[in-house]
């Protein structure tokens, strides 16, 4: 697979970036003691008073605005044929990469970029020619007129509310977590292969699929170059470290962090450590059966390659570690939509999205460059990621305002339903969107009385979280970070499963892991 970005490229493009990032922190701040100023001042004026007392009983007063709301909310959803684009851009992640005919036009991220903007401008198109309605503005809290207001509403909804805080957190964590590089030789045993694809699956729920994948899979394979068989290592990992560890955070996998986006609670998902400590542990274990089988019809000099590991086990970057705490602190606390604990202040709009560029920016200025070469770092996969989801969340929202009108009546009612539906889902397409979907079809069939979270009943939204995360592992597809490791693994000269090869493993293991979840967790 040939990058966009070469490695020499890298380190240019990092300066430019390093640059970049601390001018937009400099402009935001900038504009933020500005603005903080100029309405403390207003503040304080008598006039300001005086129109605010008369704001207070506009408010106070429904009579006016009742019917427009009333109006807006009776709004008939998109045609069905709206969700074409959404459709088509999934079926060509999906579908273009598996052919060779396509798969080499398809790795330049420029060619995906072209896709996704072009099915998101026909998305864009169909808001402004042919919705005649009006749209219900989530940045400004509002409702705009049909036409060509409709459509730059529906971009803004995309781009400003949804787009820009996931790339924002995803970029980070993979900028940073590039910055850290595991030092030492390493001998491929079972036990050891196993204790990295368990540490990754911790790691995962802290610094990201994306990051503990980057982080770990580049030692992991220097530590098995003599082993004969290495490619089901390499799958393994996949189902742990880019999949099912990263579920006890919004920060592990891109689903959780688009349903914290949607308002749930960023500890919520540490409820979900039961499911995630026993699907991990079963695929570890499995793993390590497995591995001891393939280890033992090798028939290595044991002794010859321990007398090999001479550098001691060292860390690179650690520094970075601290700017990614800081991350976590960002996501944590910085919700522009919810106040401090403890305090009346909510943070300003894209103040956690600055932050994190910030604490990116010093990854890279106390960075290396030596060290970031060693991991091979390259911004491509943030790129492609980047390029396609542009596309992906202006494609989703006519779907997304359909589940809101017809979502109650697909059947979906129950949490083990929810997890399979979404499962099944995130096997062929992106587990992100397909998280979406069934968390607004969850929203319109909350169950009286019972506990929700963000207006989704609790069971249900397990059911999907879970979904997303674990099943994400049954194809090469499912999730971004699956694709980034195999085509490491590959550039390495590991001759990885086909994409039906790869479901071989997955139906083997997953699949039977996440049924036995099912039955456990999700029957209540």
């Amino acid at each position: 697979m040939n990058s966009d970005i070469s490695t020499e490229d890298s380190e240019q493009l990092s300066k430019w970036v390093l640059a970049i990032l601390i001018l937009q922190t400099l402009l935001y701040f900038g504009w933020f003691f500005t603005s903080t100023s100029t309405a403390e001042e207003v503040h304080k004026s008598p006039t300001h008073a005086e129109s605010h007392e008369g704001e207070e009983e506009a408010h106070s007063s429904d009579n006016t605005r009742a019917p427009i709301d009333e109006h807006h909310q009776a709004s008939p959803p998109p045609a069905i044929y709206s969700v074409i684009p959404f459709v088509l851009l999934l079926g060509a992640i999906a579908v273009l990469p598996l052919f060779h005919k396509t798969e080499h036009w398809w790795e330049r991220n420029v060619n995906r970029f072209k896709i996704a903007v072009g099915l998101g401008l026909l998305t864009l198109l169909y808001y402004a020619v042919i919705y005649d309605h009006p749209v219900e503005d989530h940045f400004a809290h509002g409702h705009t007129e049909a036409g060509f207001s409709a459509s730059i509403t529906v971009l803004k909804n995309a781009i400003l509310v949804e787009y820009v805080p996931f790339i924002a957190l995803l970029f980070s964590l993979y900028v940073i977590s590039g910055g850290i590089h595991l030092r030492g030789t390493l001998v491929g045993k079972p036990k050891l292969n196993a204790t990295i694809i368990g540490l990754g699956g911790l790691l995962a729920s802290f610094i990201g699929t994306t990051g503990a994948a980057m982080l770990l899979i580049r030692p992991l394979i220097r530590a098995n170059q003599e082993r004969r068989y290495v490619a089901h290592t390499i799958v393994f990992f996949i189902f742990v470290v880019c999949n099912t560890g990263g579920c006890l955070l919004p920060i592990g996998d891109p689903p959780l962090f688009l349903g914290y986006l949607r308002g749930v609670d960023f500890l919520w998902t540490l409820n979900l450590w039961p499911m995630w400590l026993t699907m991990n542990c079963l695929l570890v274990a499995a793993y390590y059966l497995f591995d001891l089988l393939k280890f033992r019809s090798e028939d290595l000099n044991l002794e010859e390659i321990d007398a090999e590991q001479k550098e001691p086990i060292s860390i690179d970057g650690s520094i970075n570690f601290l700017w990614l705490v800081g991350v976590i602190l960002c996501v944590a606390f910085l919700d522009p939509s919810r106040t401090l604990p403890g305090t009346n202040w909510a943070p300003p709009v894209f103040m956690r999205e600055v932050l994190m560029g910030l604490l990116t920016a010093l990854s890279l200025w106390t960075t290396t460059n030596q060290t970031r070469q060693l991991n091979s770092f390259n911004y491509d996969a943030i790129i492609e990621v980047a390029a396609l989801f542009i596309g992906i969340f202006i494609c989703m929202q006519p779907p997304i305002q359909i589940l809101d009108v017809y979502g109650s009546q697909l059947g979906f009612d129950e949490g083990w339903k929810f997890f399979w539906g979404t499962g099944l889902l995130s096997s062929c397409l992106d587990n992100a969107p397909t998280y979406v979907v069934f968390f607004e079809t969850a929203r319109t069939v909350a169950q009286p009385g019972a506990e929700t979270v963000a207006g989704v009943t609790s069971l249900h939204l397990i059911g999907i979280s879970l979904g997303a995360v674990f099943m994400g592992a049954m194809t090469y597809i499912g999730n971004g970070p699956n694709f980034m490791v195999k085509a490491i693994a590959e550039k390495n000269n590991i001759r990885m499963p086909s994409f039906f090869g790869y479901m071989l493993y997955s139906c083997a293991v997953v699949l039977p892991a996440c049924i036995l979840i099912s039955l456990i967790f999700l029957r209540g």
